[in-house]
């Protein structure tokens, strides 16, 4: 693998959601990961890889160690004993039950980084509630802030706590210390928990609301769509556009080649007027299609954008002349970002199936806990059949 952490050596607990995103950032960037996931009922615990629709698992091979068994543990802890980070998405306890959690981790291996991914976090009344992004995003204030005025708060995907509040700090957290480690040569353990880092993500609101100039009123402010100037609009075809004109010069811009001459559009930033605004500017929209506004407004300094669907943004002339996406093994997928100049990343590849006892020995485990592991496996796949 080519990219900026050559070197690097990460094993990933399976789980769901931020923390293999977690891992697929690393190994976009060039880390050696490893995935070990518990065996499936029927499945050859003995084979790597993964299905190729499960994106975010690329780069990086898949070995299956059953955890619950002596053997498992052990081939598990000689990985970490030869890695820079583990990353493990369950909740408070579960690694500690099985003799994976960071004490015993660090005891081997004092220089490793232990990177622990929660909703809640390891402590606290609800870390050990069960949950999902949209309720971590819930107590941050991000969920009530999105959405439009007098309507019901609108999820974003799962986007602001399992992938920005979550995998992104859980990345940066580890490489944060594993920063330090190389320096300290010591390790320690990163609690990233998604509330926090949803919390973290509306730092510039938190600020804008101590100003006074952020209400709790969704879809009333600068950016939450409630400006004329920064919303989503419907075009004559039924596609939408994205406005983004804030600054005036923008603003300005966006008048003139709309052919907006209105006085009463002069006070951009009076909010009392921005209900009305939107109304007249909805109907300039409807006089044209999407990709009429597009030749008319994109790439100019206007701020505008058509708004594309998952068909339509790879096929975008900008997305595809910096090759943002790619295809893998017949899957359409984002690539690796972001981008640089002198370590840059591979293209993204789905791991070829490898016999996991090949995987083990190449990083390093025992041939005799390699042999109890084999040995226990069959054992495994008749309990779950």
């Amino acid at each position: 693998m080519a990219g900026p952490l050559q070197g690097v050596k990460v094993v990933e607990f399976v789980g769901l959601g931020p923390a293999p995103f977690c891992g697929m950032l690393l190994a976009d960037m060039g880390a050696e990961v490893i995935r070990i996931e518990r065996p499936r009922p029927g499945a050859d615990a003995a084979i790597s890889g993964s299905d190729r629709f499960d994106i975010s698992a690329r780069n990086r091979p898949t070995i299956s160690l059953d955890l619950a068994q002596p053997a498992g543990v052990a081939a598990a802890l000689q990985l970490i004993d030869v890695a820079d980070i583990v990353i493990e998405g369950y909740r408070p306890g579960v690694m500690e039950r099985l003799g994976l959690g960071p004490q015993a981790c660090l005891a081997r291996n004092p220089r490793l980084v232990y990177g622990r991914m929660t909703g809640w976090g390891q402590h606290g009344p609800l870390a050990h509630a069960a949950g999902h992004d949209i309720n971590y995003i819930a107590i941050s204030g991000a969920l009530h802030a999105i959405g439009r005025s007098g309507e019901a708060p609108v999820v974003p995907l799962n986007l602001v706590g399992d992938f920005g509040g979550g995998a992104m700090f859980l990345a940066f957290g580890v490489m944060c210390a594993a920063f330090e480690a190389r320096q300290s040569g010591h390790g320690q353990v990163v609690d990233a928990a998604m509330t926090d880092g949803a919390a973290l993500l509306n730092t510039m609101m938190y600020g804008f609301k101590a100003a006074g100039q952020w209400s709790n009123q969704r879809g009333e402010n600068l950016l939450d769509g409630g400006a004329h100037f920064y919303d989503t609009y419907a075009c004559a075809d039924g596609k939408f556009v994205a406005i983004g004109a804030i600054e005036p010069q923008f603003y300005a811009r966006l008048r003139e080649l709309c052919g907006i001459d209105d006085p009463a559009f002069d006070a951009q930033f009076d909010s009392l007027r921005w209900p009305l605004l939107k109304l007249r500017m909805a109907d300039v929209f409807q006089t044209r299609t999407r990709d009429e506004w597009c030749v008319l407004l994109e790439g100019s300094d206007a701020c505008f954008a058509p708004v594309l669907d998952w068909d339509e943004a790879p096929l975008h002339p900008h997305n595809q002349a910096r090759e943002t996406f790619v295809t893998v093994d017949g899957v359409l997928q984002p690539a690796p970002a972001p981008r640089f100049s002198r370590t840059p990343a591979a293209a993204p590849v789905r791991s070829a199936p490898e016999p996991c006892d090949d995987i083990l020995r190449r990083w390093g485990v025992s041939d005799d806990v390699i042999e109890r592991h084999a040995a226990s496996r069959p054992n495994f796949l008749e309990e779950q059949q």
